[in-house]
């Protein structure tokens, strides 16, 4: 069997209930472009550059741990990241899916490629922080932020497959959901990789790469993705993991946010999961520079100062608990809603 290239459309894609061609969706995006209300615009534009003469797409990285850049991701590329979602999640032509997310971005970009390749009947509404609300349709495969489930947990039972990315999911969150009946996964993505490379079910430690994805570490313990089918290269990122085997691994954390603290290494990430159901507000763990110990574990809450208890860091162990607690009025964050670690520090110093 051949494998689909990004020029063709599945001949049971449908968008909003309606079939669309190739030609048909290029006559829609103009009036998209044109006529469309605010999400609809950035959709015409998508499907114009899809179906261009170039072998590429130019996409901005999230920009959480640096400057926001422009990448170049070749379509077919993209074309056979849906392949894998769909053979990883057992999707079928006619299935029918939800896309909620920004056309903006690589999450949103992916949804209409995994519709166009393999033949789904795809909803697209306008993002919101409430993708389900009067919503009563029944979903096979939906992707989502960790806010949005958190404001769709009564209709979960419409969702078979959810995948969340974009954000960590906390514990008390993570509770919720593993109370529902959804199939819900965690999946790990990066725009280099064109969205999700691997992903768990919410309650599991593991995550599973996708089909034709294999894994190593470098010497800095730090994850190497292997996937000749998304990046001719190989991807060096700066996640530490456990590495179990060329197929899972359990993540640990960012190699560049690891705090050195009188010789031990403290991964923010893990501590910020004890914490996430005992402080309301946004927050973060993070070093800063120290004589003694070389770098001092500071906990940063957004807002307005007020009395902590200290049984709030009861779970954590004695290196783990903060030295000082910093208010910050405002935290900066990218425009997906990532939190901007660095900068938040830096103007702390």
């Amino acid at each position: 069997m051949t494998k689909p290239t990004y020029k063709n459309v599945h001949n049971k894609f449908k968008l909003n209930g309606f079939h669309f061609t190739k030609e048909d969706l290029c006559r829609v995006a103009f009036s998209y472009i044109n006529e469309g209300i605010e999400h609809e615009k950035p959709l015409g534009s998508f499907i114009l550059d899809w179906f261009d003469e170039k072998t590429y797409l130019e996409i901005m990285t999230s920009g959480t741990t640096g400057k926001p850049k422009i990448i170049k991701v070749e379509k077919q590329a993209m074309a056979n990241s849906a392949i894998a979602t769909g053979d990883f999640f057992e999707l079928k032509s006619g299935d029918k899916a939800l896309n909620c997310l920004p056309v903006k971005y690589i999450a949103g970009k992916m949804m209409f490629v995994r519709a166009f390749i393999l033949g789904l009947d795809l909803d697209f509404v306008a993002p919101s922080s409430k993708p389900m609300i009067r919503n009563e349709n029944n979903y096979d495969f939906v992707a989502m932020v960790p806010l949005q489930v958190e404001n769709s947990l009564t209709q979960l039972h419409q969702i078979k497959t959810l995948i969340i990315g974009g954000a960590k999911i906390n514990t008390d969150l993570e509770k919720k959901i593993i109370q529902s009946k959804c199939n819900v996964f965690e999946t790990y993505s990066m725009t280099e990789t064109v969205t999700h490379i691997a992903a768990k079910r919410v309650g599991e430690k593991a995550f599973t790469t996708l089909p034709n994805v294999s894994i190593s570490q470098d010497d800095r313990y730090c994850l190497v993705i292997s996937a000749p089918n998304l990046n001719a290269k190989n991807i060096v990122t700066n996640d530490v993991i456990e590495l179990l085997s060329e197929n899972q691994f359990i993540w640990l954390g960012r190699q560049d946010n690891v705090i050195n603290s009188g010789g031990i290494k403290l991964f923010p990430e893990q501590i910020e999961a004890k914490l996430s159901n005992k402080i309301a507000n946004k927050f973060f763990v993070a070093g800063i520079p120290d004589e003694k110990l070389g770098e001092q574990l500071i906990l940063f809450i957004e807002g307005n100062p007020y009395e902590i208890e200290s049984s709030l860091f009861e779970d954590l162990d004695k290196y783990e608990r903060p030295k000082q607690i910093k208010f910050i009025p405002h935290f900066a964050e990218t425009e997906t809603g990532k939190i901007k670690r660095n900068e938040v520090v830096s103007s702390f110093l």
